[in-house]
């Protein structure tokens, strides 16, 4: 399959790409700064595997020039989608909206293989739009890990003789929680008469079901910061992993299902703990400019939309003059954090987390080396390229490894998946936690 010219304008047009022609684009091919932050280029060594690389290929199959070939295939899912090169790019290129419009023309025409295919509509989209059929396998996967069939598996290896991959990816698989966030935390929450601020919360789908302590800190920590903390029923999966991967159709529809819901509270704003899916929620302008039944309430979403740690940062942190005990018991310890992807490359939020931790007093900040370089999860970019993903996650641990922090933060659970499993891997004892769970306990006082 060919794309004739006139049908360039649909590919950059995605995601509210503002590139009227290829200028800037030509410009871009020229340029190559961005090759040295590419965590990919710096795996081969290859042109196509690096921004200005793929933006040539784009380019050619826009133009018609090139046809969507199974090399075109893989190459724009071995991107990682991290937008690293969109950081430092002098011109401002939009590469991780090209790349994923790129891949809504690979989905759209079929271009993938059945496997692929039938997971990205079975699982990110039959299960991740509905969040009763998302608890419903989330369930059955807990039941496994209490009737004891996971531990058998690793401790006889059957499942690495019956499938290497399959017992790559259990090994990558967040353990389910014992109860969901969205079962847990009532509608409306507020502890003062006369809150503050009025906040929307997205519990999200991994996070509701396997990591709803996170859910439970980010909404204690707003508690603890005088708001009242509205947490919408009905919400669903912000859409960011099926954007990512190419169903822009599941992803428009589950963003319309939140908008909706999000729109009929007045709200201060909303607050995120993912980054992925705060990155995807602060883009939902751009995914709805073509409607004109929805634009000006996605506009209004998706300026409202904060990480939690933009939030506390914009607020000032309120460090009790009692300190908790989990304060005092990590005096003097060393503290380190890992930018997550999406939120210092697509939000920009790298200071915010940073002035938060080091206003912590008693406690050592230390910067850890290649802090914002992937960590190998990428959605997932682990699952569906395990080898490539450990050698990123590689080359993250080492960096760990070289400062031996105590505490280890990140604030995705993406990266909280792939670092703790490499950190395991290496038998580091380091604690690894998502910046929400460690502000809520640092603003404990003696009482809670």
């Amino acid at each position: 399959m060919t794309r004739s010219p006139a049908a360039a304008p649909v590919v950059l047009a995605f995601r509210g790409v503002d590139i009227p022609n290829y200028d800037v684009i030509t410009n871009c091919m020229h340029c190559g700064l961005c090759l040295p932050h590419c965590p990919t280029f710096a795996l081969t060594g290859l042109e196509k595997s690096s921004p200005r690389g793929r933006i040539r290929l784009i380019k050619a199959v826009a133009d018609g020039e090139l046809a969507i070939t199974d090399g075109f295939v893989d190459e724009m899912h071995f991107c990682l989608d991290c937008q690293a090169c969109e950081t430092v790019c002098p011109a401002g290129v939009k590469y991780g909206s090209l790349v994923e419009a790129a891949r809504a023309q690979i989905f759209q025409g079929g271009h993938e293989s059945f496997r692929s295919k039938s997971f990205k509509r079975i699982f990110l989209r039959w299960f991740f739009s509905d969040q009763a059929r998302l608890k419903s396998l989330a369930r059955i996967l807990r039941l496994k890990d209490y009737l004891g069939i996971t531990w058998l598996f690793e401790k006889t290896g059957l499942l690495k003789l019956l499938s290497k991959r399959l017992h790559d990816v259990q090994s990558l698989s967040p353990q389910i929680s014992s109860h969901f966030s969205s079962d847990v935390l009532p509608e409306v929450i507020s502890r003062i008469a006369k809150p503050e601020y009025r906040v929307g919360f997205l519990t999200g789908c991994i996070m509701d079901v396997a990591f709803a302590d996170v859910n439970e800190d980010t909404v204690e920590l707003l508690l603890q910061h005088g708001c009242e903390v509205v947490i919408p029923k009905g919400q669903s999966c912000c859409g960011s992993l099926q954007a990512h991967y190419g169903d822009r159709q599941g992803a428009r529809q589950m963003a319309r299902r939140n908008i909706e819901i999000f729109d009929r509270y007045s709200l201060d704003y909303v607050i995120m703990n993912s980054a992925g899916c705060g990155a995807f929620m602060k883009e939902y302008s751009h995914v709805f400019d073509d409607d004109k039944n929805l634009a000006e309430r996605a506009k209004r979403i998706s300026e409202k939309t904060l990480d939690i740690t933009e939030f506390l940062f914009m607020i000032g942190l309120k460090i009790p003059d009692r300190p908790g005990p989990f304060l005092s018991s990590i005096h003097g310890n060393k503290i380190s954090y890992h930018d997550a992807c999406h939120l210092v490359h697509t939000q920009r939020v790298s200071q915010q987390p940073r002035a938060l931790l080091r206003s912590v007093p008693g406690i050592r900040f230390v910067e850890l080396p290649e802090s914002s370089w992937c960590c190998g999860s990428a959605g997932i970019y682990n699952v569906v390229r395990y080898n490539d993903s450990m050698k990123l996650l590689d080359r993250k641990v080492g960096h760990v490894k070289s400062i031996m922090p105590d505490i280890l933060l990140t604030g995705n659970p993406g990266c909280q998946v792939q670092i703790q499993y490499g950190l395991q891997k290496q038998d580091l004892d380091i604690k690894l936690m998502h910046t929400a769970t460690f502000l809520r306990r640092v603003c404990e006082t003696q009482e809670t």
